[in-house]
């Protein structure tokens, strides 16, 4: 494969598949994860730091063109898609694909929604198709890659798909669509340093990539010229971003396999790599019948990524940003409540005595396991105070995952509670059209109706 053919099979891959060509399983899952990621969107609007970043808007241009989730104001498309990819992954309750390590919706609906809602008269059944090639795209680049994370991920190539997803809205050709791409790379950002401190700027970062994948598709359609070989040349992304990667799957996989059906729902709104050891908890307590009082340690055995990634120590008073992705504060609060919600993130959750206590007597280990991008199997052991035998468990497939997943009871009621847990409660009228609306997308005339139905009323 020459320095070329990576992105150039990419946005060939894009260029030419319609709606058609998606088989029934990806319509539906794009379907799915529409919803969701609207969903996590509006909940996120209560986030932290939202109120200063929607307040920071109004200084970046005036338009009304696009829809932040829970607001009754309207704004350019790119700071409504930076606000709304910050929203939608605040909370981490945004899906995955795990293998790719990419959080592939979130910057790609965020953008896509705003270019549609700026251009007007975008269809159901073109937005599908956007959104479908779109998380391609991301997690194609992302499961190329055999290094472990350097740059987050969820950012730089949910830039890439955010790019294709618009792109794909403005017709662009193959040659086009490389030229965007090149714009997109050039502004690309995602450093991992501010998820190991547990910093808002992780989703911020998501947020940048989905507002500059507007601007690349914009100078690209006016012949802005960029560069040609941007993943795989000696300046490119996976050299640059990533390290090790194997683009033969690039080559191959575009058309035969549909990352959207790869994607893993969230049950709750943690790091996914807190997610098997929260499973294997709950599994472990329903058998045993034990409660958090009667746990004398808990031993995870984890992935080096998981360790990597969630493995941080519990701290006096954590950010919400940091509880998220700490295994120990996580797994305490789901053995104290039987499950982890929104409200684990709120104070007095985060200072709770008992939350830390429990927490403190957990423990994470590094397994054998090669692959540098796993997030599983875990396996968790639980020592009992007054028993001589640990009760173990291993989690192949954590719920929510193609292999486990929600059914889709569980995905309206995970909607439905984030629908009404916004900054502004929105009218629980609507998120029942919206949801008629997603159900009969094939069938819409303009995707503006159903970003318009996120809009809150009133002050």
């Amino acid at each position: 494969m020459s320095t070329d053919d990576a992105i150039l099979g990419l946005s060939e891959h894009v260029a030419r598949t319609g709606y058609k060509d998606l088989p029934a399983a990806a319509i539906e899952a794009t379907k799915t994860f529409l919803l969701d990621t609207i969903g996590v969107g509006v909940a996120g609007s209560a986030g932290p730091w939202v109120e200063d970043l929607v307040g920071s808007l109004a200084g970046w241009g005036a338009s009304d063109h696009a829809t932040v989730f829970a607001r009754n104001t309207r704004f350019p498309a790119p700071a409504a898609a930076l606000a709304n990819a910050y929203q939608t992954h605040n909370s981490e309750f945004d899906c995955v694909h795990e293998g790719a390590v990419v959080h592939a919706m979130t910057a790609v609906l965020s953008a896509t929604l705003a270019h549609a809602e700026r251009q007007g008269g975008v269809r159901g059944k073109e937005l599908i198709t956007a959104l479908a090639l779109g998380v391609d795209v991301a997690c194609h680049i992302g499961a190329a890659t055999r290094s472990p994370l350097k740059f987050f991920r969820p950012g730089t190539a949910g830039g890439f798909g955010a790019t294709a997803a618009i792109g794909k809205l403005m017709g662009f050709d193959a040659v086009t669509m490389v030229r965007a791409m090149g714009i997109a790379y050039g502004q690309m950002c995602g450093t991992m340093q501010a998820h190991t401190e547990g910093s808002i700027l992780l989703g911020l970062q998501v947020g940048f990539n989905a507002r500059n994948a507007l601007i690349a598709c914009d100078l690209a359609a006016r012949g802005v010229p960029s560069v040609e070989h941007v993943l795989e040349g000696p300046f490119g992304y996976f050299r640059l971003f990533e390290g090790e990667h194997d683009a033969t799957a690039i080559r191959e996989a575009p058309g035969r396999v549909w990352r959207v059906t790869e994607l893993s729902h969230k049950p709750f709104p943690t790091g996914r790599a807190t997610h098997g050891i929260i499973d294997a908890l709950l599994e472990l307590q329903r058998r045993s019948g034990f409660v958090a009082g009667d746990v004398e340690q808990i031993i995870a055995s984890v992935p080096s990524l998981v360790h990597h990634l969630v493995s941080r120590p519990i701290i006096d008073r954590p950010e919400p940003g940091y509880a998220r992705l700490c295994a120990a504060y996580v797994g305490a609060r789901a053995l104290l409540r039987g499950t982890v919600e929104l409200e684990d993130f709120r104070p007095p959750a985060l200072t709770d005595p008992a939350t830390h206590a429990l927490a403190r007597r957990f423990e994470m280990t590094v397994d054998d396991n090669p692959d540098p991008n796993a997030l599983g199997p875990v396996t968790v052991s639980v020592e009992l105070r007054g028993r001589r035998q640990r009760q173990e468990l291993r989690v192949d497939h954590m719920y929510g995952s193609p292999a486990r997943p929600m059914s889709r009871d569980a995905h309206l009621a995970k909607f439905r509670r984030n629908w009404v847990s916004g900054a502004r409660r929105l009218d629980e009228a609507k998120g029942e059209r919206l949801i008629q609306l997603v159900d009969d997308v094939e069938a819409l005339s303009d995707v503006r109706d159903l970003a318009g139905l996120t809009r809150a009323e009133g002050a």
